[in-house]
């Protein structure tokens, strides 16, 4: 690694960091389906907005850095995220919360379209083919950064109920300080990605079109890892959702006091990454996949038929564990199957998260159908999958 590189090191991982911003989708939805009095299956429309548009603009961002760079198009990103945060501050209707979130999904397309190969640039991973070592290298280092993001997915839950019963000077009793919080941070990782200098390889030969950039999903493992990615998502948005429901359904909690569901999974994600950048070192990536997956089917099973306290709180805490790790080693499996077309694969793996859009779409219709059990049940199928994916880790 150079030494500017080395330098990249701390801002970059602020980005991550601004990157776990898009999971207060989980909790603000919930608030505003209290505010605006909606049913879940309109209510679950905001995470799977934001969602949608990594279907969008995934593909055409691992263009995009082909053509400015990776860190022009962190900054890019950066840029499209504080402007996200900044709108929700000037009032709480549906047009102006639709907008936000819409605008907070495409900046968060394409920060994690261009942060994750950028991780590989400051790593010195950048195009070379290295095998083994460099998949589980960069896994762990993406699981570190996990980490991190991780940090502000379950600061998010804390920050919006510390808003809604605290009286903050100009907010009142409001959650939405969340959003101006996590507006000032923005405004920080722009400033310092911005004015920390990155040397990054020059692209070898033509930029891919649209047509060779989806021809790679041909090639097995990097199709079954856009389909383990869209699990991943699907389940980690779909816990973070449905989480504070059922605690309210089955328990009778208040959406302040289920709120720490969402605080709890996020907890043990962060846990997760911390340890599993450890683990992925000294473990075979197989070995810990498979772990990973057994704890999301017995946290599954916790969340179809708990209705104890410490039985729901113990299938949150799987599940964040269990999923803390899938997308780093799903990721890292295909980055790595194809070290010359980093940018195009990295498109097509963050397309996946388009998950985020169907889970919930999918739970909102089974949860008004049947009860939040219908939405566990979504969710399994996602593990269920994740299971045929074993066979596929290297």
């Amino acid at each position: 690694m150079s030494k500017t590189n080395k330098m990249a090191i701390l801002p970059v991982m602020l980005c991550f960091f601004a990157m776990g911003f898009v999971d207060l989708v989980g909790i603000a939805s919930n608030y505003v389906k209290e505010d605006l009095q909606l049913t879940d299956s309109v209510a679950n429309i905001f995470p799977s907005l934001v969602f949608f548009w990594f279907l969008i603009f995934s593909v055409p961002t691992g263009m995009l850095m082909n053509k400015i760079g990776r860190k022009n198009t962190v900054l890019l990103s950066l840029v499209v995220t504080v402007l996200s945060l900044l709108l929700p501050l000037f009032g709480e209707n549906f047009p102006i919360m639709l907008c936000a979130f819409s605008l907070l999904g495409i900046g968060n397309a394409l920060m994690q379209t261009s942060l994750n190969p950028l991780v590989s640039t400051v790593m010195g991973g950048g195009r070379s083919a290295e095998g083994r070592s460099q998949g589980e290298n960069l896994a762990s280092t993406l699981t570190f950064g996990q980490f991190i993001k991780a940090i502000a997915s379950f600061l998010a839950p804390y920050l919006a109920m510390w808003g809604a019963t605290q009286a903050i000077p100009s907010f009142g009793y409001d959650w939405r300080i969340l959003f101006g919080i996590y507006f000032v941070v923005g405004i920080l990782a722009t400033v310092l990605l911005g004015v920390t200098p990155i040397e990054e390889e020059k692209m070898e030969g033509k930029a891919s079109t649209f047509g060779e950039c989806f021809k790679l999903l041909g090639t097995p493992i990097v199709l079954l890892s856009f389909f383990g990615i869209m699990c991943h998502v699907g389940i980690d948005v779909g816990t973070n959702t449905t989480a504070p429901k059922i605690l309210m359904e089955r328990l009778g909690m208040t959406l302040n006091d289920a709120a720490f569901a969402t605080s709890l999974y996020f907890i043990f994600r962060t846990i997760g990454c911390l340890t599993g950048s450890f683990f992925l070192r000294v473990l075979p990536n197989r070995t810990f996949f498979i772990i990973s997956v057994v704890m999301m089917a017995l946290s599954m099973c916790g969340l179809f038929i708990g209705t104890e306290k410490w039985m729901l709180y113990t299938a949150i805490a799987l599940v964040g564990y269990g999923n803390s790790n899938i997308f780093s080693i799903c990721f890292a499996q295909a980055l790595t199957s194809m070290p010359q077309k980093q940018n195009e694969v990295s498109g097509l793996m963050i397309m996946g998260l388009f998950g985020g859009t169907v889970f919930p779409l999918l739970m909102g219709f089974a949860s008004d159908a049947i009860g939040q059990a219908g939405a566990v049940i979504v969710m399994a199928i996602g593990v269920v999958y994740l299971f045929t994916y074993i066979n596929r880790v290297k």
